[in-house]
């Protein structure tokens, strides 16, 4: 009964997505491209393609819905970066939801360390963060101050409220329970989804699992990279 009722909320909450209009988000520009020579390596052919297929769907009419297949160490994060920029240049908020707090802690530190030349307030929400630097984050994605939040569960909670938000990305989305991923969809309703995976489904079961997603999928090992 569970999995039936699941399958329908699912089929109409893309039902509901499909039929509505997008924000098309502007064309490239140079500031872009500035953020993009700041990555310290060389990106893999499998990455900028998978940069493309993300800004193409956010510059579109359709809704995003993407999922960026890759082991562990290929790049995905610096895609989701990109993506993220892109909506921050186009004055929308960004909200990054990953299962565990270390796996937040990192992000966050990732975040950080990329966005550090540019304007970019980042928000951290999770067990790590005390009770007054978490309510003035609340306060701060209310009024648009906080452009990037990031962090576990506790952005599923009710008091959690966005200005604009623009791009939702889900760090190991199997990784949430089904009443997480319940939350998950009431976010997803009218807001750009990247769902980042490194389990190792073969592409083919992916289309089938997720057929309502696009698919990019990064197979190349970046250079000089050890096998994980």
């Amino acid at each position: 009964e569970s999995i039936k009722k699941l399958a329908f909320d699912l089929k109409e909450l893309y039902a509901q997505r499909l039929k509505a209009n997008a924000y098309r988000y502007s064309s490239d520009d140079s500031l872009l491209r500035e953020f993009e020579n700041t990555f310290e390596y060389n990106e893999t052919e499998d990455q900028l393609k998978a940069e493309e297929d993300c800004l193409n769907d956010l510059k579109s009419s359709k809704i995003m819905d993407r999922l960026l297949c890759g082991d562990v160490g290929y790049g995905k994060t610096e895609v989701s970066l990109r993506a993220a920029f892109k909506a921050l240049m186009d004055s929308k908020q960004v909200a990054i939801l990953a299962p565990t707090t270390i796996l937040a802690q990192q992000h966050y530190n990732t975040f950080l360390k990329r966005m550090s030349h540019y304007p970019v307030n980042i928000g951290l929400l999770c067990r790590f963060v005390g009770a007054a630097e978490q309510k003035k984050t609340l306060a701060g994605l209310k009024t648009g101050q906080i452009d990037i939040v990031i962090g576990t569960h506790r952005l599923l909670s009710k008091d959690v409220v966005y200005k604009d938000l623009g791009l939702l990305i889900i760090d190991e989305e199997q990784r949430f329970g089904v009443n997480h991923k319940e939350q998950i969809k009431q976010m997803k309703k009218t807001v750009d989804v990247l769902s980042l995976s490194a389990t190792p489904i073969p592409r083919t079961l992916a289309i089938i699992l997720y057929g309502d997603l696009d698919i990019s999928v990064i197979d190349e090992l970046p250079a000089n990279r050890l096998p994980i």
